[in-house]
């Protein structure tokens, strides 16, 4: 078995995006079930490239497909907790990014969870591999 991460602060990540709990996030044992960990790192990455204007979901010619993912969990989280996702870039390729994506209690010094989420750029149309996007590039340098 791989080494455990260790349990990241806050230090480790280049910016924080609020993420909203609901209800319907709690499992049978009160805490926020795993798949959902997913989805709020989904939500974390798009909600950025949409807001830096890199992302049209129905109509950008490139976009970024996810081929891996992955989470460690720490501490359990339930709604109604008050959610951040911590975002950096750990690795930037020709045609794709691996973002580092914490998921912190609001104001907790460290992750509840880490995880790791990898997108492959490709022409929306033909599905085949593109590099990145000049200003996607130099977007996600930002976080790197």
């Amino acid at each position: 078995m791989a080494d455990r991460p260790t349990r990241p602060d806050r230090a480790a990540f280049r910016l924080f995006r609020p993420i909203a709990t609901r209800w319907m996030d709690n499992d049978a044992y009160g805490h926020v079930n795993n798949v959902h960990y997913y989805s709020y790192f989904d939500t974390a990455v798009n909600g950025w490239l949409v807001e830096q204007g890199l992302l049209a979901i129905a109509e950008s010619p490139v976009v970024g497909l996810v081929v891996e993912s992955g989470c460690t969990y720490f501490e359990s989280v339930a709604f109604p907790d008050a959610l951040e996702a911590g975002l950096a870039v750990d690795h930037l390729g020709r045609s794709s990014v691996r973002y580092r994506i914490g998921i912190f209690k609001a104001c907790a010094a460290q992750a509840a969870a880490q995880g790791h989420f990898v997108h492959v750029y490709v022409d929306r149309a033909t599905q085949r591999s593109v590099e990145i996007p000049p200003s996607t590039r130099e977007a996600l340098k930002q976080l790197a």
